[in-house]
């Protein structure tokens, strides 16, 4: 997520953390994780581009930036289907709150609760967790994007002052890099704190670094030319199945976990660590989550041997533009061979993806507030003839 949910998307796009699965959890050892500053020193450019990326952004700290709800008075506050029970949004001197407040009258605080981790790029929209010592858990106001507004997070029941659904380590590994879990018979989402990575780290998709690292500077000690960059994976060299897990370990659909989560190495079969989950025609054609496997369905994945994730995305860039992203179309396909091209002429060069690979809405991530549903519009990775799809640039 190259892998975009991101936005993705990244999380592209983005998980509310509706389909959570039991793992089994242990400690993974971490010696030979180096971090993203030690990738910068010599891969500078490509480590800046990269921080501005969505999947860099997928889990960050929470500040006034990174917040994309407004804690505005006219703009912070979610009413609920219970006209009892509204949230209020505040940013104080040591941080941001969500508050459940009963209007009964008078107003009264039912439960606060400070934002501790920012999750979501904010393409789709925002989640929000909470510690309460060791334990995480969601916190039960969103924000969405679409509706540039505060939502009720997916899996709270809209209209209840509820605190309590927790963080299990599935929920999270495709938002952030590390988390090292507390194995614990009484709850599965107690972690250490200090452990966690934020955000998608450059070694989520090469490897652990450590030994490149080392072999580079040695390199460079003693002036030598000769020595290859050792132990890191660069996945454009991988075998297309194996290149194409790598953005599959995320962006691959619902799977059973075999193996402890964060476990997984880039250039090993994916299958080893976690294992799909029986197709269901429904899940499979959700354009949240599975933007692998809508791709494999493709006759355009199907027909080329050569096309993996990385055939239009670069993930160390920041990519928006549906024009880019169409002009990969046009390297394969005659624009005078579409059937809209009488009408469009060459403007459909730099329209292909609106109607090839709509936006469509999740039918997986559902959230209601004050009485309504909402449901976010991600770009299906399932290419084809849509035919009721807008043939507009």
């Amino acid at each position: 997520m190259n892998f975009r949910l991101a936005c993705g998307i990244l999380l592209g796009t983005f998980l509310f953390f509706a389909h959570a699965q039991p793992v089994v959890t242990g400690e993974v050892d971490r010696q030979d994780f180096v971090g993203d500053q030690a990738c910068r020193v010599c891969h500078s450019e490509k480590v800046d581009n990269y921080f501005h990326s969505a999947h860099h952004i997928a889990s960050r700290p929470p500040t006034r930036e990174s917040i994309l709800g407004s804690f505005d008075k006219s703009k912070n506050v979610l009413k609920t289907s219970n006209p009892g029970l509204f949230f209020r949004m505040d940013a104080k001197a040591d941080g941001f709150y969500q508050t459940a407040i009963t209007d009964d009258p008078p107003p009264t605080s039912a439960r606060s609760e400070k934002i501790n981790i920012v999750i979501g790029s904010g393409r789709s929209g925002q989640t929000y967790l909470y510690w309460k010592n060791d334990l995480l858990f969601q916190l039960p106001v969103s924000y969405w994007t679409d509706l540039d507004s505060w939502v009720n997070s997916p899996g709270y029941r809209d209209g209840s002052a509820n605190f309590a659904r927790p963080v299990l380590p599935r929920c999270i590994e495709c938002h952030i890099s590390y988390a090292e879990t507390v194995p614990s018979p009484e709850s599965q989402n107690q972690f250490k704190p200090a452990s966690l990575v934020l955000g998608i780290s450059c070694e989520r998709c090469h490897g652990p670094g450590r030994q490149h690292v080392e072999t580079m500077s040695s390199a460079k000690t003693t002036s030598s030319t000769s020595k290859s960059p050792s132990g890191i994976v660069n996945p454009a060299n991988l075998p297309r199945d194996r290149q194409i897990e790598v953005c599959a370990q995320c962006h691959g659909g619902r799977r059973v976990p075999l193996l402890p989560v964060f476990s997984y190495l880039p250039g090993e079969p994916l299958d080893k660590y976690s294992t799909p989950l029986p197709r269901d025609a429904s899940a499979a054609a959700d354009v949240h989550g599975n933007q692998v496997g809508l791709l494999q369905m493709s006759r355009c994945y199907q027909s080329s041997p050569e096309m993996t994730c990385s055939t239009c995305h670069d993930v160390h860039q920041l990519q928006h533009d549906p024009a880019t992203f169409s002009a990969n179309c046009v390297k394969c396909h005659q624009p005078e061979k579409c059937g809209a091209f009488p009408k469009l002429h060459e403007k459909i060069i730099t329209a292909c993806v609106n109607c090839h690979m709509p936006l469509q809405a999740s039918n997986l991530i559902i959230t209601s507030s004050n009485g309504k549903q909402s449901k976010p519009s991600l770009r299906s990775h399932w290419i084809k003839i849509y035919p009721n799809s807008a043939r507009t640039p």
